[in-house]
């Protein structure tokens, strides 16, 4: 052994000392010339302005997970790091700062303001950094990348003009999601539908006859006609000034007659069509529309349809301009939503106003509901879709779980070209050049005039002012972050691991940027992990409270712990609930395998036996049992990485290693450990070192830190001579286990019937342990027990010394006439008896237990007189009938287990 291990496991000692050994040694670094197959993954890149959240610590402890197997498996591993810009995340926070200063971005202009982002990204941006790090992230650091570095941003604008000039980048009038406050238009990731309470507006429309001024109040016999409306329903009534038709369902017979003709806008009062378009829903409110398509997508298309035209009655901030009527000019959205209800009321035309609830989109950064809003931007018309959608279907990039297949599928026949332009300082500026004079647009590399000799600043060219979306660096990721050697050893890139919500935001693009500039598809498998949500099932966040910080997690439980812990309560495809008491067991998972390890050592000698060298009679059942379990379950595991069934091997570990080993094997190598046969000793640590070198090389992806310490300490970093220097050095690079060779199998006598002996004895141990349970008798005091043996005399005569220590019993003896007094248990492998003589007051006993009797008997005829009542009966619902049902039986079950005890005293 190399070192002592400590009575108990502090990870503040182990972890920042392993992990600063390990970036030492480069052993996250990949080799681009290694002649091992190649293996990587790219890290989705957290915001430059993040810090750590638990949907990250889920994501990257899967993703470190794949990559240290990856090492283990023999592969060259290139888990690739960076972070992303965030253009509009990043610039919301300065832009914060500079308020606090009393100034804004404008105040200092386009060039200073750029020069305090990139102040504050040295700053701050590299905080997520080192609490990855702190999870014990496996990541080549030397090749970590950011969005906005130079390489990367010639990525990003040679893509744009190769798009551009394809004719697959245009520049028009479109309507767009649109952050008043923020005053830039936005993806449609970047907006949060949120649940508002407002009102639903009833307002009336009156119907134009042939006076064009709308004042003809006589019908043809002179008398005063009846006036008609069309009642509309409406959340937004401070958008009717830019109404410019009002639309039906064609086939709706209570508006049929009123197609074609005309109504009037109440303010400013105008006439306006009356349209018929198979858009409107009958169904929904009045089925009569306002369309407004200036403000809203829906209203905008039906306008395209019909030629409308558009009325934008709203400033960029939100506050309505001089077309809405000069008592709207200058006022708030909300405000004039207050002004023009009032104005309806004085007009007549409010018929009433509801509750009423709906979704509004809202800015995810600004916290502000969205403006649909008709600006000049810039599109992309998606590249490669049918290669895109047909290697996702026919598993070329194979989606795990696979249902998110058909959510690709629908998403992809439902396209519609990509709003790309932000009007941001902070970002990819877009490479357009216009003409001051002439219009001209120019797309390159470089401006107009450019060369290696010349700086093309002619100032009748100035350069677009916006910057494009962050989604259009994001999707080049896989190769843009890497160099051509590094291409050619590492991509494409074996695996994604990100959340379903970007599945079209991100993963999607990016197999389109595979094919349409690689010319090959990005990756080959993708894993969707679940969301994190708290016990009550509310998604977790910051701005909620109810998310921990995992930093705080990692002091109180460690990172093992922490990676344990949520890994086994995230089962693939669905949602995690979070409870901290699945970290706390995490924790305890790690001072159990610590213990365990320290046990064996404090048996002192290394063993004189290599497992090779036994043959089956060296070995007792238990240790035919443990070798038989662990080579199934590395064939087990090794089929559930095969499916990415990440939270189902952390319960086969913990089964594995805290049941079968600690549990049964452990407790049982204890009669081997005391005997004073030195061979038997030295089998039986041969099988527990194999044991513990298999279990520690299996959960080491899961839980680096306190493996690698063990797997030193315990000396098994140097027991392979044939191992290489690297493999030595650290448990990453030891090899992954693989089962006994099956010629050994038979050898050693691991067979599923030994298997299943051993079961049956452990099933004679549980029972004994119950019988002590039944009669309060307490776990650590040592009680005599009989055996009568129901299978072969001679093979449980074998199994005493080990009963004797499981059971941790005074005695253990075989019944010499075969006959067992009371209470006893049957068990397939024997039957067992606890004489009870000195240890209960058989007098006290017996009350407590009639006692018991009267109250269950008792209780038993309220149920039965229950079940009896014909109301109950008939009346109740079926579930509570079944469930009062399930009680009598468990009842009647529990009175007849007692009265087998009275029997017996």
């Amino acid at each position: 052994m190399n070192t002592t291990i400590p009575k108990a496991y502090d990870p503040t000692q182990v972890e920042d000392r392993w992990y600063a050994r390990w970036l030492d040694q480069g052993f996250f670094h990949a080799k681009v010339y290694s002649h091992k197959p190649a293996y990587s993954i790219v890290i989705p890149p957290p915001n430059v302005t993040g810090v750590l959240t638990m949907g990250h610590v889920l994501n990257n402890t899967l993703q470190d997970i794949l990559a240290r197997r990856a090492r283990m498996l023999g592969k060259e591993v290139l888990w690739l790091p960076g972070t992303d810009h965030a253009g509009i995340a990043t610039q919301t926070v300065v832009e914060r700062e500079l308020r606090k200063e009393k100034k804004n971005r404008r105040d200092l202009g386009r060039e200073k303001f750029l020069a305090r982002v990139w102040e504050w990204k040295e700053k701050h941006g590299g905080i997520i950094i080192q609490q990855l790090k702190k999870l014990g992230c496996s990541c080549d650091w030397a090749r970590q990348r950011f969005t906005m570095d130079e390489n990367y941003d010639r990525w990003v604008t040679e893509i744009f003009v190769r798009l551009y000039r394809k004719g697959l980048i245009y520049r028009g009038k479109r309507m767009v999601n649109w952050c008043p406050k923020s005053l830039t238009a936005l993806s449609d990731e970047e907006v949060i539908t949120k649940m508002t309470s407002g009102f639903l507006y009833h307002m009336k429309y009156e119907i134009a006859d042939d006076d064009a001024r709308g004042k003809t109040d006589l019908d043809s016999r002179g008398k005063t006609a009846k006036r008609k409306y069309l009642e509309i329903a409406t959340t937004r009534p401070e958008t009717l000034m830019g109404d410019t038709a009002v639309a039906v369902n064609p086939d709706d017979k209570r508006y049929k007659k009123y197609i074609g003709k005309h109504c009037w806008r109440p303010f400013p009062r105008e006439k306006i069509p009356i349209i018929a378009d198979e858009h409107i829903d009958p169904a929904f409110g009045t089925g009569v529309l306002k369309v407004t398509p200036a403000h809203d997508k829906a209203d905008f298309e039906i306008g395209q349809r019909h030629k409308l035209p558009v009325i934008d009655i709203f400033n960029p901030d939100a506050t309505l301009n001089e077309l809405a009527g000069p008592e709207f000019k200058g006022l708030d959205r909300f405000d004039a939503r207050k002004v023009a209800v009032e104005k309806l009321k004085e007009l007549g035309l409010l018929v009433r106003e509801e509750p009423y609830q709906n979704n509004v989109g809202y800015s995810e950064r600004a916290d502000v509901p969205i403006e649909p809003r008709l600006s000049e931007q810039w599109f992309l018309r998606y590249p490669k879709t049918k290669e895109t959608l047909e290697a996702v279907l026919k598993d070329e990039v194979h989606f795990h779980p696979e249902r998110w297949k058909k959510t690709f599928e629908h998403w992809m026949t439902n396209l519609q070209d990509w709003c790309i332009s932000r009007q941001l300082w902070w970002g990819h500026r877009i490479p357009a050049w216009y003409h001051r004079e002439n219009g001209q647009i120019h797309v390159g590399m470089h401006p107009p005039g450019w060369s290696e000799f010349q700086a093309g600043d002619d100032k009748n060219w100035v350069q677009d002012p916006d910057v494009l979306d962050t989604w259009f660096s994001s999707w080049l990721w896989p190769f843009a972050t890497m160099d051509a050697e590094v291409r050619k050893k590492f991509y494409p890139t074996t695996d994604l691991v990100t959340g379903p919500d970007i599945i079209f935001f991100w993963v999607a693009r990016m197999i389109m940027a595979g094919f349409e500039f690689m010319e090959e598809k990005p990756f080959s498998n993708v894993y969707f992990t679940g969301i994190i949500r708290d016990k009550r099932g509310v998604k977790m966040q910051k701005s909620l409270g109810n998310s921990p910080d995992p930093l705080d997690l990692i002091n109180r439980y460690g990172a093992d712990g922490l990676r344990f812990g949520v890994i086994r309560i995230a089962p693939q495809g669905q949602d995690i609930h979070f409870d901290e008491q699945e970290i706390e067991q995490g924790r305890n998972f790690c001072n159990k395998l610590w213990n365990a390890c320290r046990f064996r050592q404090m048996q002192n000698p290394a063993p004189k036996l290599r497992l090779e060298e036994l043959k089956a009679g060296d070995l007792a059942s238990d240790e035919k049992a443990i070798l038989w379990r662990l080579n199934r379950a590395i064939l087990e595991i090794n089929i559930l990485y095969s499916r990415y069934e990440f939270s189902q091997i952390a319960q086969k570990l913990y089964d594995l290693f805290w049941g079968c080993y600690c549990d049964w094997f452990m407790e049982a190598s204890k009669a081997s450990l005391l005997s004073d046969d030195e061979r038997r000793r030295s089998v039986c640590l041969a099988v527990m070192d194999h044991c513990l070198s298999v279990i520690l090389r299996l959960l080491h992806p899961y839980v680096p830190f306190i493996t690698e310490e063990l797997w030193q300490s315990m000396g098994y970093a140097g027991a392979d001579s044939q191992a290489s220097v690297d493999a030595r050095s650290t448990i990453m690079l030891a090899p992954w286990p693989e089962p006994l060779e099956e010629r050994l199998n038979p050898e050693l006598g691991l067979t599923e019937d030994m298997v299943n002996f051993v079961e049956a004895k452990y099933a004679l141990i549980t029972a004994g342990r119950n019988l002590k349970a039944e009669y309060k008798i307490p776990p650590n005091k040592k009680v005599r027990f009989v055996l009568k043996p129901e299978i072969e005399r001679a093979l449980v005569e074998e199994e005493l010394s080990s009963i004797k220590i499981l059971l941790n019993a005074e005695s253990i003896e075989l019944a010499a006439d075969g006959k067992l007094g009371t209470p006893a248990t049957i068990t397939p492998f024997a039957t067992i008896h606890m004489p009870l003589e000195g240890l209960v007051d058989t007098e006290m006993e017996r009350k407590r237990l009639q006692g018991k009797v009267a109250k269950i008997e008792k209780d038993l005829q309220a149920v039965a007189a229950k079940l009896a009542n014909p109301n109950f009966a008939t009346k109740a619902p079926p579930a509570v009938v079944e469930e009062t049902k399930a009680n009598q039986k468990s009842l009647a079950e529990e009175l007849a287990k007692i009265q087998e005890q009275l029997k017996a005293l």
